[in-house]
């Protein structure tokens, strides 16, 4: 094989998308940023080795250790109880990153089944789609509030107060953000079933099972990722909102969003315990938005030539 032949060796899809991604400044900068968030919150309390929620049992030491400013022994100081914010910060990323992930693959798994079963066959099309009009029409941020104060104590009798709040919030936001990735599939659905390769799989009696999974899911996979990473940010944002409210997790199990709950009544006195958490919140979200406009160019072939 020449020189020439291998370089006009066709590249993957895969390939070309990333190639495609990485013209795209802010989503190379916000992967970056992504990256160093996720080092900070996994790797961090590898090297900072000191408990979130460690209290001084003195009472003499504890009160010196109040609200003390940044300092070598306390980077980001310390809270009002003399806990270290840093190690706070590091493990609430931890908690709140993981509700937006798994938050967000429950509401993309609820969204792409409806939105399949509603584009492929036209006989559910109109229930699936009056039920996703009635989620739509729904408040959700008090239907949010309602659950919570509803089954947080129930779940946390049954499954502890870690784990329980924990799945109570997971399925809470993820079963009340599932509409729009629905409605986006079933677009892209009713487009896909009239190509020709559905429909010549359907000519020689493929069934519809092998059909959706091999043909129809694939290619609506583009826009599930987009999805997907804005769902991410949409659950972060959502989790933070429910901790600042005082209906999210306890108080020994902090979040980005706990934290700025614990910080408002000193955010004049101490501005830096509400600023860390913030800022914190706002970057992951920021960093998500721009990856996801990154992959909606990469994956768009309309843009991937240019």
């Amino acid at each position: 094989m020449t020189d020439a032949t291998q370089s006009q060796k066709p590249r993957s899809q895969w390939f070309a998308v990333w190639h495609q991604f990485r013209q795209h400044k802010g989503a190379m900068a916000a992967l970056i940023l992504l990256g160093a968030l996720v080092f900070f919150v996994l790797i961090g309390p590898l090297l900072w080795r000191i408990d979130p929620n460690f209290i001084e049992p003195n009472t003499v030491k504890m009160f010196k250790l109040r609200n003390n400013p940044p300092s070598f022994d306390h980077p980001l100081g310390t809270d009002q109880l003399g806990r270290d914010i840093l190690a706070r910060m590091m493990f609430g990323g931890r908690i709140s990153l993981a509700v937006g992930l798994v938050a967000m693959l429950v509401a993309i798994f609820i969204g792409t089944t409806i939105g399949v079963l509603a584009g492929y066959f036209r006989r559910a099309d109109g229930l699936l789609m009056r039920f996703t009009d009635l989620f739509l029409a729904l408040p959700l941020l008090p239907l949010l509030l309602v659950m919570m104060m509803l089954f947080s104590e129930m779940v946390a009798s049954v499954l502890g107060p870690r784990l329980g709040t924990f799945l109570l919030i997971v399925l809470a936001i993820g079963v009340t953000s599932w509409m729009q990735s629905a409605r986006v599939v079933r677009g892209e659905v009713l487009a896909l079933k009239e190509r020709e390769f559905v429909l010549a799989a359907r000519s020689i009696g493929t069934p519809n099972r092998r059909i959706i999974l091999r043909h129809i899911l694939p290619n609506v996979l583009s826009p599930v990722l987009v999805a997907a990473t804005l769902g991410i940010a949409a659950a972060i944002i959502t989790e933070s909102v429910l901790s600042f409210l005082g209906l999210g997790f306890p108080p020994d199990f902090p979040t980005w969003g706990r934290l700025l709950y614990d910080g408002i009544d000193s955010i004049r006195t101490y501005p830096e315990r509400v600023v860390w958490p913030g800022l914190a919140i706002s970057l992951t979200v920021l960093s998500v938005n721009y990856i996801g406009d990154g992959l909606r160019d990469a994956l768009d072939p309309r843009i991937r030539g240019r």
